[in-house]
């Protein structure tokens, strides 16, 4: 890869860290962007997987106190999102990768329409938790039904497999079935996010050490930490929907390359 190629990756990772903070999707900015520069598509999930784990961390550490304010929830869900998660990743590694080239287009599409009815599941998600009338404690000590637990092991399964728009998905499910506030609901889907990308790209060290590009992975590390402190800055001061148009336009492209692949 060239230094505009390698330029480009980095630019990529910090507008998928900065994005993660505010909408979510990243991956339908870095993965487009893999695919197009002609890396297979499953290794470019693998490395992009990898890369923006260190992006998740930062995101983590900015929703700190809203974590501890929910950590009973979490520890009740972070072994769902791990075990999917960790499914996912272990799908990914030894279905045909012919299988990831039919799949990878319908996942892509499922992603950017999150993306577009991303607002109205938020605004949605916010009302109803307004007229549930809890307190963030009292959330955090609320009885989670089965259907949650079913829910987040499938978004951590889809999550180990392809990674983009989990945030969106999570954030959709524990805006019905979690009665806590926005802002708990945020903290909770960035550390399950974290946590089922981490799995995964533990599992790609083991499994698949041979298929991770570190070039890659360290653009993509570097740009999305740095992305993830500057979301709520820079990011925030922009138009969620511009950025939204962006994940939009770029998915579209993902969606034709990949579509162009299997053609061929």
């Amino acid at each position: 890869m060239n230094i505009w190629g390698d330029l480009l990756v980095f630019v990529a990772g910090l507008w998928a860290g900065t994005i993660n903070t505010i909408v979510g999707s990243g991956s339908l900015v870095t993965f487009p962007v893999l695919v197009a520069l002609g890396y297979p598509p499953v290794n470019a999930i693998i490395s992009n997987a990898m890369g923006l784990v260190a992006g998740g961390f930062s995101g983590a550490w900015g929703y700190r106190r809203e974590a501890a304010s929910s950590w009973r929830t979490l520890l009740r869900l972070l072994p769902v999102s791990f075990v999917g998660g960790l499914l996912g990743a272990i799908l990914l590694l030894h279905l045909p990768e012919s299988v990831f080239g039919f799949v990878a287009p319908v996942l892509v599409v499922v992603a950017i329409l999150l993306v577009i009815f991303q607002p109205r599941l938020a605004a949605w998600a916010k009302r109803r938790q307004a007229l549930t009338n809890v307190t963030p404690e009292e959330a955090d000590h609320q009885k989670l039904p089965l259907i949650l637990y079913v829910l987040v092991f499938i978004i951590g399964v889809y999550g180990g497999y392809f990674t983009a728009a989990q945030g969106v998905l999570l954030m959709a499910v524990l805006g019905i079935f979690f009665h806590g506030t926005l802002q708990q609901a945020n903290a909770v889907k960035v550390i399950l996010s974290l946590v089922v990308n981490l799995i995964a790209a533990v599992s790609y060290l083991l499994l698949a050490f041979d298929r991770i590009n570190w070039l890659v992975v360290l653009l993509i590390a570097v740009g999305s930490l740095l992305g993830g402190f500057l979301g709520a800055g820079i990011g925030r001061r922009m138009s969620p929907n511009v950025l939204r148009v962006v994940i939009v336009v770029l998915g579209i492209v993902a969606l034709i390359n990949l579509l162009g692949k299997l053609v061929a």
